[in-house]
């Protein structure tokens, strides 16, 4: 393995420091990483030279991040490919669980699958990606609809208009689904229960980006001939993980599992 540099080390202790303080003094970082001052000091000069650190507007002895890092960040930003990163983390908790893994986004009132890695089992859920799907029939559509505003929300559903269903399980009002979309939010997942096809039952989480948005949804699809508590609550905690491990490649920090 090669050996750190120590300086480097140093100077990125102090710029993760930005991460949680939004302005931090000389003293108050010294104090933090427990470095020399005058080592603090010449990282920190180092920084402001070469703009990933600005002094605080009207308190010169304070600092912020500086704009070089917002224009890493936004090329690192421009590079990513949710598409492609969602069917590395796909296929890797496929592999962990041996079933169908899908990443979706929301068009409108449907869902898009834009990646999918199947189960080697020979029952399985048949899909493909660009599928189109009604949200409200799908757990990963529910997720990302659990992350809408009222007011969107009204808008693609609104009072009094029934809802199509896919099987006899399907939510059909919108009073419900706003319902049940309201302990979806409690508890981070979605499920569903035979709602798009009565042979089968699904489990999925929310996909954050670096801004703090839902922008994707991952499921765990699984015929319900394998569908029982036990399993149900390890495919739970699994599909927590895979959209934890998406949301960090795109960039999100607020997820840890």
């Amino acid at each position: 393995m090669a050996r750190a540099v120590p300086a480097v080390s140093r100077a990125l202790d102090i710029l993760e420091l930005f991460l949680t303080d939004g302005t931090l003094s000389a003293p108050e970082i010294t104090a933090r990483l427990g470095l020399p001052r005058t080592t603090v000091h010449e990282l920190v000069n180092t920084l402001v030279d070469r703009d990933y650190l600005s002094a605080e507007p009207g308190a010169p002895t304070r600092y912020r991040l500086g704009i070089r890092l917002f224009q890493l960040g936004g090329h690192f930003a421009s590079r990513l490919d949710l598409t492609r990163e969602a069917q590395d983390v796909a296929a890797e908790i496929a592999a962990a669980c041996d079933e169908t893994v899908h990443v979706a986004l929301l068009d409108g009132s449907d869902v898009v699958y834009v990646a999918k890695v199947d189960s080697t089992h020979p029952v399985r859920m048949v899909s493909a990606v660009g599928r189109r799907l009604p949200a409200h029939c799908t757990a990963v559509g529910k997720i990302l609809l659990s992350a809408m505003s009222p007011e969107a929300f009204e808008a693609r559903y609104p009072r009094g208009r029934a809802l199509p269903a896919m099987t006899p399980h399907s939510i059909t009002s919108p009073a419900r689904l706003r319902q049940h979309l309201a302990e979806v939010r409690e508890t981070g997942v979605a499920y569903d229960d035979r709602e798009s096809n009565e042979a089968v039952g699904c489990v999925a989480a929310g996909v954050y980006d670096s801004t703090g948005h839902m922008v994707a949804g991952m499921s765990i699809s699984v015929p319900t001939i394998r569908w029982n508590d036990q399993r149900r609550a390890e495919w739970t905690e699994l599909v927590r993980r895979g959209a934890a491990m998406l949301s960090r490649r795109l960039g999100h920090r607020g997820i840890e599992m």
